[in-house]
């Protein structure tokens, strides 16, 4: 499993990645509305799974609840860029 300050940097990276697009998007989209709400669910994502690195679930190994928290962030993000791309 890699550190929690690595899982930590590379969530920030894929939010920050996303968070362009979408300011991208709403400079340049003709659907601002749609682009603003999705840079608010990238900064609200973004916090979620960064508080969720700290605070693991009790009851359930260390190795399980990293994997389901990327995996899980992992298709959030996908589902988002999916949004951003129907633009």
């Amino acid at each position: 499993m890699a550190s929690k300050r690595h899982l930590k940097q590379t969530i920030n990276l894929i939010s920050e990645e996303l968070f362009a697009e979408c300011v991208a998007a709403s400079l340049y989209g003709q659907n601002r509305d749609s682009a603003e709400a999705l840079i608010y669910s990238t900064i609200k994502m973004r916090n979620n799974y960064i508080r969720r690195i700290s605070h693991p679930e009790p009851g359930m190994s260390a190795k399980a609840y990293y994997k389901d928290l990327k995996d899980k962030f992992a298709a959030q993000a996908s589902e988002m860029l999916d949004q951003l791309n129907n633009f």
